[in-house]
């Protein structure tokens, strides 16, 4: 590989902004240097760029394997990387589901080959699977997805008894989808009769409403209490949830709350404009929602951004409520959103990187990724900011299904270089497909 030197960048890590150099040598960041750097193979003039750790998303749907017409590891791969995206979680919902060690495996022999980030795969819970679950290595994978709602397939758990068998055998994060089925039975039936068919996207909040949210977050909590589980909430979308998480320590909680650019960005007035291209579930909710949770990025409630990245054809999100597909792809403009926000005063760049970088690795457990440590891998993004702006649209989305709910949108912030294990895997647009990603190591 050679000897790479970023030099004078603005590095953002571990609660300060200071101007650094950072050397990359063997895949690993060899050393950091505030004032004369040694010689490289590369030098990369830094200077008024910011160089944050590569962004460690725990939340993403890349539909590979069975679901390969929308999204793939290949294409949502590029996308993550387009987006400073160093090392993804891929959930289990695709076909067939990630809940038996074969079908674990076999994500990971894909990836091996198609994945051009580091990569991880959650293991699905199922009635059928929990001596699996029990028996896993807790350092191979990065967790189990439980639905507690919205489920695929067999994967809808949510009666007391098996969460608590659940809550009991997992020796890893339960990261868990939360809505009360029963409330959004109950909405849909009601709001479809109102309607005289299927209600419009617009009714989507109120089917899928804060009451069903907060019925099941309260529940999981509950069930789980007097357990060892440590409990990962979901895309969080509610105020009132948000009541339910401490602001304590990131070590000292055994319950932890994400949340998602979409619900950060939008509100149910923009259904007007969106239509179901901001369809997903949870439903985005209102102003005072989307405020709360802006609040919550700094006081210590939400602990981590994931971008619940979920690809469709545009065709699959034809329809209302009831048809139209739940789901975005987010990935590409999942950390200029949110880097966006630091200019709106909402939060700041170092708490951007320690939502989207430093909590990720430290809730997971990830080893030696998420920070700029020297020793640790050269998981790295550089961005710059206010000179060149850009607008989203279908030029700038490598996801398969070529759309986002983004487009038409202008950012201040750009991805110039994402290095994954010191490799430049994107830089000023283009890419570099002949590398792939490593599986992610945890030391649980």
């Amino acid at each position: 590989m050679g000897r790479t030197l970023i030099k004078d960048a603005m590095t953002v890590n571990e609660g300060q902004v200071q101007k650094a150099s950072v050397l990359i040598e063997d895949e690993v960041i060899a050393g950091i240097y505030d004032s004369k750097a040694p010689a490289a193979d590369t030098v990369i003039d830094a200077r008024g760029r910011y160089l944050l750790p590569g962004v460690i998303d725990d939340h993403v749907h890349f539909r590979d394997p069975g679901l390969t017409h929308k999204a793939d590891m290949a294409t949502e791969s590029r996308a993550a990387a387009a987006g400073g995206v160093t090392s993804v979680f891929d959930m289990p919902n695709c076909i067939p589901q990630t809940v038996t060690m074969q079908a674990l495996d076999d994500k990971f022999r894909t990836a091996s080959e198609k994945c051009l980030v580091n990569h991880s795969f959650y293991i699905g819970a199922t009635r059928d699977n929990i001596g699996l679950i029990e028996a896993l290595d807790p350092d191979y994978i990065c967790g189990v997805k439980l639905f507690m709602g919205s489920s695929t397939g067999g994967m809808l758990l949510d009666d007391r008894e098996s969460l608590r068998t659940l809550f009991r055998a997992a020796h890893v994060p339960v990261a868990v989808h939360c809505e009360e089925s029963s409330i959004i039975n109950a909405g849909m039936e009601r709001y479809t009769r109102e309607c005289g068919g299927e209600p419009p996207v617009q009714y989507h909040p109120l089917i899928r409403s804060a009451e069903a949210c907060y019925a099941s977050t309260s529940k999981a909590m509950d069930v789980a209490a007097g357990t060892d589980v440590h409990l990962h909430i979901l895309h969080i979308s509610t105020a009132r949830e948000l009541e339910l998480f401490s602001n304590e320590p990131l070590q000292d909680k055994q319950f932890t709350a994400e949340a998602c650019p979409a619900h950060l960005w939008f509100t149910d007035s923009d259904y007007t404009a969106k239509g179901t291209l901001i369809k997903c579930n949870p439903a985005i909710k209102s102003a005072a929602d989307r405020d709360a949770l802006h609040k919550a990025l700094t006081d210590g409630r939400i602990d981590v951004i994931g971008t619940d990245h979920a690809p469709h054809l545009l065709s699959e999100k034809q329809g209302g409520c009831r048809t139209a597909a739940s789901g975005m792809p987010v990935l590409p403009c999942s950390l200029p959103v949110m880097l966006e926000l630091t200019d709106r005063g909402i939060l700041r760049l170092v708490d951007v990187v320690r939502l989207m970088c430093h909590n990720p690795a430290l809730l997971f457990s990830v080893r030696e990724r998420g920070f700029i440590r020297k020793g640790f891998k050269a998981d790295l993004t550089l961005v710059s900011h206010g000179s060149d702006s850009w607008v989203a649209g279908p030029e700038n989305n490598p996801s398969k299904c070529g759309w986002s709910p983004f487009e038409g949108e202008r950012f201040f912030w750009k991805i110039d270089t994402t290095w994954v294990n010191g490799h430049a895997v994107y830089s000023d647009g283009k890419f570099n497909t002949t590398y792939s990603g490593q599986q992610i190591r945890f030391q649980r």
